[in-house]
């Protein structure tokens, strides 16, 4: 076992006493060197405080345990006029860590010196020297209380840049993810922080994540950097088994839906998308969706997408679409394009004047913002938002007329704490027009937008929703959740202004298989009652392989 050892230190005088006793220096020691340890750390504390011309004027040993140490503080200088050179450090760089700069120097509280330096070094670690190393020298008494000092850069070494990017673990990860995803590329000036940051945004993507942080070698000329990726299941298939009494038959009607979404199958970061519907209302839904990234390795993607949607035996609507997309950084994406629609009245002419044979063309542009929350796999994702505005012309019997579709999407999850949390959702959309056919109008209802309704029961020149979730995760694999939904629609064909209500709850189980969704929802209009056979009840799983 060491010795007991006890440390006091004084100074000249009680002022100097109270500043080495608000130190809290440490006074028990097992030895004499940790005893000089701790004397020599104090010192260097008091030089840090403004004290630089501090003495340690002895260490005596008082009896067989005790030792007494005695500084002469002398006088305390507050700031530090450091002259710096305009060619290695930016006076961008210099505004962050003091308030008074000048062509040649710049002024520091002596207390503030070393974490100043520290930041001021790892600026210059970024311009791709990491190994450079700052000190001051020439430091002299200047006037009163203060004190100058040149900044010195220590650097032997070229400027680094990354020569090679070497990826292990995903051998075929598609090359222009790293250029234009993570805009990391060859040639580029090394900065390991900058680039730790960047590879975290992998984790954003369905299909790849990051298995360990990247790592660098550093040769006498050149500079290799590794990335350990893997890649990651991104295959899904989606369906639901939909069932509600109907209100004009009180008969059982099943409703549902298959989605399957097939992605990065050629490592090239691609997504195809096929979706067929079928609505308790005699409406078949059929859609598909390609998405090609980085077309030709350039920053330009493009979204095509084939939509044809038959209401019994009314109408049949067909839209194509194509755009072009810019991935402005993992989170933010923007799209411009062209939108066709055809639409056919099924039906006598004479039967109804309010479906039509027409054609639209309009042009597009959207954005779309996506924020991830990766370390929760029941809910991967935060926030997400899609704007899109659509302007164009509608011909009907050769007769042109000018519309636009304006439409919003977007959900934020309120994090409460590990197991409580609050889903927020708004979705809209409104057609501007002289007037309507009722074939062209918006359509919404159902699971995926209203709860408590048919799927796509409702028709609208105009709608705004708000779905609302309050959410308690039991673990990891299990959460539950109410179901509060609130809508407001507008349509001007039959002048219709209402306010729709969906309550209910449910719960969603992560199994082997997937994400398992049961809803129970119950839905009203403003002024009718509650009705239980006006309940639907809305099964999903989503699997991915």
């Amino acid at each position: 076992m060491g010795q007991n050892l006890h440390l006091r230190i004084k100074g000249e005088n009680d002022a100097e006493n109270r500043v080495l006793d608000s130190l809290n220096y440490r006074k028990q020691h097992g030895n004499y060197a940790s005893i000089t340890s701790e004397v020599d750390s104090l010192q260097n504390r008091l030089y840090k405080m403004g004290y630089i011309e501090n003495e340690l004027t002895h260490i005596n040993r008082i009896n067989d345990s005790v030792f007494s140490a005695k500084f002469f503080l002398k006088k305390k200088y507050s700031t530090l006029y450091i002259y710096y050179d305009k060619s290695v450090v930016d006076s961008k760089v210099l505004a962050s860590v003091s308030k008074k700069i000048s062509d040649a120097y710049f002024i520091l509280e002596f207390s503030k010196v070393e974490n100043a330096l520290n930041y001021i070094n790892s600026k210059i670690s970024e311009k791709g020297l990491p190994f450079s190393k700052l000190r001051l020298s020439n430091i002299e008494i200047k006037e009163a209380s203060n004190v100058s000092a040149n900044l010195v850069l220590e650097s032997n070494e070229q400027k680094r840049i990354v020569n090679n990017i070497i990826i292990k673990g995903y051998d075929k990860f598609p090359r222009s993810y790293l250029k234009y995803y993570l805009k990391i590329k060859p040639k580029q000036t090394f900065n390991l922080n900058v680039i730790k940051n960047k590879t975290q945004q992998l984790n954003n993507l369905k299909f790849a994540s990051e298995a360990k942080p990247p790592e660098v070698l550093f040769s006498k000329d050149s500079t290799s950097l590794y990335l350990y990726l893997k890649k990651v299941k991104s295959n899904a298939f989606d369906g639901f088994l939909g069932f509600g009494t109907n209100e004009d038959t009180n008969k059982l009607e099943f409703n549902g839906f298959i989605n399957l979404n097939l992605t990065n199958n050629l490592n090239y970061g691609e997504s195809f998308k096929l979706l067929y519907k079928s609505d308790e209302n005699d409406q078949k839904t059929f859609e598909t969706n390609l998405t090609l990234p980085y077309l030709f390795k350039s920053p330009i993607g493009m979204d095509l997408q084939l939509r044809i949607f038959k209401r019994d035996s009314s109408f049949t609507t067909v839209n194509q679409s194509a755009k072009l997309h810019y991935q402005i950084n993992p989170q933010h994406k923007i799209y411009t394009g062209i939108l066709s629609t055809q639409s056919n009245n099924l039906l006598n002419e004479s039967t109804t004047l309010s479906i039509l044979d027409y054609k639209t063309t309009y042009y597009s542009l959207a954005y779309q913002y996506i924020k991830s929350q990766i370390n929760n796999p029941l809910f991967p994702v935060n926030t997400t938002l899609y704007f899109e505005s659509d302007f164009g012309k509608r011909i009907q019997l050769e007769q042109p007329e000018k519309q636009s579709l304006l439409s919003m999407d977007g959900f934020k999850i309120f994090n409460l704490n590990l197991k409580n949390s609050v889903y927020f959702r708004v979705n809209s959309a409104t057609l501007n027009s002289k007037t309507y056919f009722e074939n062209e109008l918006l359509r919404f209802g159902g699971i995926n937008s209203i709860r408590g309704f048919e799927e796509n029961s409702i028709y609208a020149s105009l709608f705004g929703l708000i779905n609302t979730e309050y959410r308690y995760q039991l673990n990891n694999a299990m959460y539950i959740h109410s179901i509060t939904d609130v809508a407001y629609f507008e349509n001007k064909i039959s002048n219709i202004k209402e306010k729709l209500y969906g309550f209910g709850f449910g719960f969603g189980i992560l199994t082997k298989s997937g994400l398992l969704k049961f809803n129970y929802a119950n839905g009203k209009t403003e002024n009718t009652q509650f009705k239980l056979s006006n309940s639907k009840i809305h099964l999903s799983l989503t699997a991915n392989f």
